[in-house]
């Protein structure tokens, strides 16, 4: 082993470039960013849909609807699935806290009901919304609606 044979250990040695650092470096100047242009400024970042200019998409597209930041959305619950549950779990009385736990709804929706269905027991409900054909049924059984 000699002097002219010596090498830093692998790794310790960094190979990236050092770029703006002069002309004597090779690599000062435009700092290997080309010419002119966007791209060749500090903080340059282009937009996620920037189009080179040209008009883009989602101008070009017509815009079309509407959406109503007031609308409210319901889970449906037909007496057809009332008349389900009422076998299943043998309860003949219903609220909100009690549908969400047995899957019908999450716990921020709003339960309507619906007159969908054949219901034949006398069941008491505690929902948000109901349909006047549902409700009539449900009172012609002897059964009780409350709104939430």
């Amino acid at each position: 082993m000699e002097l002219g044979n010596l090498r830093p250990a692998r790794g310790a040695v960094k190979t990236r470039k050092r770029i703006g650092r002069g002309p004597g470096s090779g690599l000062g100047g435009t700092s290997t960013r080309g010419h002119k242009g966007d791209k060749s400024r500090s903080g340059a970042r282009l937009k996620r849909n920037f189009e080179g200019g040209q008009t883009p998409m989602q101008r070009r597209l017509p815009k079309r609807g509407f959406k109503n930041i007031n609308r409210v959305d319901y889970v449906a619950l037909n007496l057809g699935r009332l008349q389900e549950l009422v076998d299943k779990t043998g309860q003949t009385s219903f609220d909100v806290p009690m549908l969400v736990a047995l899957g019908i709804a999450r716990n921020t929706d709003k339960i309507k009901v619906l007159g969908r269905g054949a219901l034949s027991a006398k069941v008491d409900l505690s929902v948000h919304a109901i349909s006047d054909a549902a409700k009539s049924a449900i009172e012609a059984l002897g059964g009780s609606v409350q709104l939430v």
